[in-house]
């Protein structure tokens, strides 16, 4: 498994192969609260990165998920439909958000690694 990767806006990015799979950090889940709905993506969709292309909705507040690299989604977690709070209980494993080939890897140097996205979390 590859290691995660980290953006400013609490998403996470695992590079496995040809495909990278995205969610939201631990931290990201904890200040939302319970998930209670969860938008995902299209597959197919192009995104660039930053740019928002889903909705997680927890009892506190809406917000947006952004695409931390350029890419075409390729699969999204259907399990969050029926179960969204796997966000809150797996963040990192089962409560991953989409699947996303990148239209460049080395966009992943731009990224944080886990250091640089807990000294980031020490600084909020």
């Amino acid at each position: 498994m590859s290691e995660l990767k980290f953006t400013r806006d609490h998403e996470w990015v695992r590079l496995d192969g040809d495909v990278a799979t995205v969610g939201i950090t631990d931290h990201a889940q904890t200040a939302l609260g319970d998930v209670v709905f969860v938008e995902l993506p299209e597959v197919g969709r192009e995104v660039a990165a930053g740019e928002a292309c889903a909705v997680v909705e927890s009892v506190k507040a809406a917000s947006d998920i952004y695409a931390p690299i350029s890419g075409r989604i390729v699969e999204v977690n259907g399990a969050l439909g029926d179960n969204p709070g796997l966000v809150n209980a797996s963040a990192f494993d089962q409560g991953w958000f989409f699947r996303i080939e990148p239209a460049d890897p080395g966009e992943l140097a731009g990224l944080m690694d886990e250091a640089a996205y807990a000294a980031y979390l020490e600084t909020l």
